[in-house]
């Protein structure tokens, strides 16, 4: 039994020169715009203000530097990899030609925790943020069906009402799965139209926001820590970086539609770098204005960014800022729904998931039956999950991701030297060791019960690798079949 069989670089450069089946249709704004869609949003629109509250007070800037610098590393990385193995299916594909297998099963399977329950996430901070919009227009949600679960939700007469599940999140879920299944093109075409009305959002937010600004809100920018290594104090913003990393998943996700850019030796690494660089100077932004308008103390909401609005008196801007993190939120969920759906096709495609995965739609040529799959089963989290626990989890596989994928590059420099990279990570001895080490460090500060659920997560996929996928995989020799 061979857990580490490898699919060789030149196999897979062969296999995606000659696998037509899902349609080149991506050029590198298309991507970058991909990645812009899946990096601002709950990042911005939500965990600024959880984090803040909870974490790291005005020092939440610090936690997206420190969760950007650590994504520089890895996006070097990806972007390597991407050029060199353009192919759907992200670190899992990447992990098969260096790590083998069992390692690419473990990175696949994490995979799905990270890009299932972020969009379960940014789900339920659009839940958040529609139901704030349409009570502006004197349309309410009833509070029992607005929140997770056991959600005690105040009423404007002061009154609480517990919820009882999520249907805003579970409804957007629907209307994003369908448009996936509609096609590749359609939906970058509707993701560009949404980052464009996106940044305009942030932009003006920045801007007529940050007249607001009163610097004492800033004082202590580094709130004394409570005894608890999450709360304030510089283990918290350590933590707040380790939480808010899941902001960054955002070109992880570029790198899934490897398969369907036009040139992706050219584009990849475009989409990558361009979309991590405007995304985290954004990020610091608006977490500056955010913490420099309110106090941090009052920031713990499920629409921040909204509250921020209100409080400086924009008016008739905090109904336009809340609309554009509506359509900031949906084009978060399209590009996470998009991604797992592709790790899904990539794994069916290798034997390690039943064949029916990777069928294609004969009119659309998009993954249709994962894709519908993977919206049932976000679909149900999102309408029960609060959104920090959703958060660390995609965090915690996210960082688990970067670690694998920069472990995985210098693997294959020093294995295949010699192979044709038409990017190549540099300083690859400094930053790809960096990359790992900064991803793991900040694993280290997520609480044991983030942890605890990520082995399970992980033991249930160890359960079906050893049942099925070790049986089935396309490397498997015909005795083990």
């Amino acid at each position: 039994m061979d857990l580490f069989r490898r699919k060789s670089v030149t196999a897979l450069q062969a296999e995606a020169a000659g696998d037509h089946s899902l349609k080149r249709a991506l050029g590198p704004l298309n991507l970058t715009a991909l990645g812009i869609g899946a990096i601002i949003g709950t990042g911005i629109f939500v965990l600024t203000g959880t984090v803040a509250a909870q974490n790291a007070g005005p020092a939440v800037i610090l936690s997206f530097v420190l969760a950007g610098f650590a994504s520089v590393f890895a996006a070097l990385c990806y972007s390597e990899f991407a050029s060199l193995v353009p192919m759907a299916g992200s670190a899992y594909t990447y992990s098969y030609a260096t790590l083998g297998e069992f390692i690419a099963w473990i990175i696949g399977w994490d995979l799905v925790l990270e890009y299932a329950l972020s969009a379960t996430t940014v789900a339920i901070g659009w839940s958040g943020y529609v139901v704030s919009f349409l009570a502006d227009l004197g349309i309410y949600v009833p509070a029992q069906f607005q929140a997770a679960r056991g959600t005690v939700v105040t009423m404007a007469d002061g009154s609480t009402v517990t919820a009882l599940f999520n249907i805003p999140a579970m409804l957007i879920i629907g209307i994003v799965t369908t448009l996936l299944v509609v096609g590749i093109k359609e939906s970058a075409s509707v993701n560009n139209v949404i980052v464009v009305i996106k940044l305009g959002v942030v932009v003006l937010f920045i801007a007529l926001a940050a007249q607001h600004i009163d610097p004492d809100n800033w004082k202590p920018f580094i709130p004394a820590n409570t005894g608890d290594r999450e709360n304030f104090g510089f283990s918290g913003v350590v933590a707040g970086a380790a939480i808010v990393f899941f902001a960054y998943i955002g070109f992880d996700a570029v790198s899934t539609a490897a398969q369907e850019a036009k040139n992706p030796q050219r584009d990849m690494p475009i989409g990558i770098l361009g979309s991590l660089v405007i995304c985290t100077i954004l990020y610091i932004a608006v977490a500056a204005v955010a913490t420099g308008v309110l106090n941090y103390t009052q920031l713990d909401v499920p629409d921040p960014i909204a509250k921020v609005a209100d409080s400086a008196g924009l008016g008739v801007f905090a109904s336009l800022i809340k609309l554009g993190a509506i359509a900031g939120l949906t084009s978060v969920i399209l590009v996470q729904l998009l991604g797992q759906s592709r790790v899904f096709y990539s794994m069916s495609r290798d034997g390690l998931l039943p064949s029916f995965v990777q069928k294609i739609h004969p009119r659309f040529r998009t993954p249709y039956i994962t894709s519908i799959v993977t919206g049932f089963a976000v679909a149900i989290p999102a309408a029960i999950l609060p959104v920090r626990d959703a958060a660390k989890l995609v965090s915690i596989g996210t960082l688990l991701a970067f670690v694998i994928v920069c472990t995985g590059v210098l693997v294959l420099r020093i294995r295949e030297p010699h192979l044709h990279r038409p990017f190549k990570t540099p300083f690859v001895w400094f930053v790809a060791p960096m990359g790992a080490l900064s991803a793991g460090y900040l694993m280290f500060y997520l609480d044991a019960q983030t942890w605890l659920r990520l082995l399970i997560w992980l033991a249930i996929g160890f359960t079906i690798y050893f049942l099925y996928s070790r049986k089935h995989s396309k490397l498997a020799s015909p005795g083990e079949r």
